[in-house]
């Protein structure tokens, strides 16, 4: 038999291991696992009554779990292991990742380090560019997908912790991005929105530490039960799809195209219910009125249960209308089109149709989320205010784009659809 690879626990279960093929890894799901009570699948993708799936499934699942761009480059040169050798990274950082697995098995002594006060954590802060997720540190191994600076957190009365030796965190720190001024309130504002707005959510809060300011996210795939934080399975939808990284915007110079809405309206259907069907048009639209163009396929996640999946709550929305130099066109097309301000009523009905949900229906949730969006922005925005970061430099030119960008959604769905491009 071909020694494991990599062994996959959840908690202190085995629940399977990474095989070491010809053509790359494979995952094979181990019997005592499968045959339990509580088993869930690690990824849609790899379904549990499958014994062994192949590298093509394997190693987009793994290599979403790791950041990418530059904070991947910069965590290969502080370990020393090369950013293609996916399963090293995984072996050196798979303590706490995002969902409820771990790729080493649980320590004895799993637990948190404090962070010893504002300047500590401004400290870290600034830090992160050059060892991402502090990788290196004695006892540390965690990491968390996307392109951005982010530290993975405990928060247990008031005090920020570092988590070790496999404990697992409960929020998401993420650092305002000096190149785009005022990003913390910016998150803050559509996470709030959308909470306002009746969609479900990831909770968030600023701080402050030193000069430096970030958001502060709850995580969705963490609880607390007996005052132990246990971990919830999740993936996004990537890794749903066994898409790579590279393939999380429709629309890509990759030579596949990823994702589309109505691949992903598919995955839904599949395995889940019409209210999680309703729940991600809502999404969509959201994401379109306030201008939130990198809405990718990894910007949107299921929680894996043992009997059922659900669509889990949104994060990473952040409206790019207010910033130079920031792409128009959306992750994904609506109907044909990219740029959100030419997306017509028959954009929303040609989309409605490719992914098999009512074009009326979804006409006239595009007209009542914009309502409730331009009706909710005025609170969201003095709730954000008054969080521990406050205003931030630029926090009413957001409300102001996004204002007009809603405002300019509900109007395109009567707009004559002569002299507009389709793309």
């Amino acid at each position: 038999m071909t020694p494991p690879m990599l062994p996959v626990f959840f908690e202190s279960v085995p629940v399977g291991e990474v095989l070491s093929r010809e053509n790359g890894p494979a995952f094979r799901y181990r019997e005592e696992w499968t045959g339990s009570q509580g088993a869930f699948p690690v990824s849609l993708s790899m379904p549990i009554n499958k014994a062994e799936s192949g590298a093509e499934r394997v190693m987009p699942w793994l290599m979403n779990l790791l950041p990418e761009g530059e904070p991947l480059r910069a965590m290969s040169r502080v370990l020393g292991i090369a950013a293609e050798d996916i399963v090293g990274l995984i072996m050196a950082l798979g303590r706490d990742l995002a969902g409820a697995l771990s790729f080493q098995a649980p320590a004895e002594e799993p637990g948190y380090l404090p962070i010893d006060g504002s300047d500590a954590l401004e400290r870290i802060i600034n830090e992160l560019p050059a060892r991402p997720f502090l990788a290196g540190e004695e006892g540390v191994a965690m990491s968390l997908a996307g392109a951005q600076d982010k530290l993975p957190v405990q928060l247990s009365d008031g005090v920020l912790s570092i988590p070790v030796n496999g404990a697992a965190s409960t929020h998401i720190l993420k650092p305002d991005n000096p190149r785009l001024p005022g990003s913390v309130q910016n998150e803050a504002l559509c996470m709030v929105l959308a909470r306002r707005c009746g969609l479900p959510v990831a909770e968030i809060t600023t701080g402050i530490a030193g000069t430096r300011s970030f958001a502060l996210v709850t995580r969705y795939d963490r609880r607390i039960e007996s005052g132990k934080v246990r971990r919830l399975h999740q993936e996004d939808f990537c890794q749903a799809l066994g898409r790579g990284p590279a393939e999380k915007y429709q629309h890509n110079q990759t030579g596949r195209q990823g994702p589309s809405l109505s691949d992903m309206f598919a995955v839904i259907r599949d395995h889940m219910t019409a209210r999680d069907t309703n729940r991600f048009l809502d999404a969509v639209i959201f994401n379109i009125a306030i201008g939130n163009v990198d809405s990718h396929a990894k910007n949107y996640s299921i929680l894996l249960h043992p009997d059922r999946a659900e669509l889990a709550p949104l994060y990473d929305l952040m409206s790019g209308l207010a910033w130079n130099g920031i792409t128009e066109n959306h992750a994904q097309d609506i109907g044909g089109q990219r740029r959100g301000r030419h997306v017509l009523g028959r954009h929303w009905r040609r989309m409605a149709e490719a992914s098999g949900v009512s074009a009326t229906a979804t006409v006239r949730r595009v007209s009542a989320i914009s309502e409730k969006l331009l009706a909710e922005l005025p609170a969201a925005r003095n709730e954000v205010a008054a969080m521990p970061a406050g205003e931030g430099v630029l926090l009413d030119e957001f409300v102001r784009h996004i204002s007009e960008r809603a405002e300019l959604v509900a109007r395109n769905l009567q707009h004559a659809d002569e002299g507009l491009p389709t793309e």
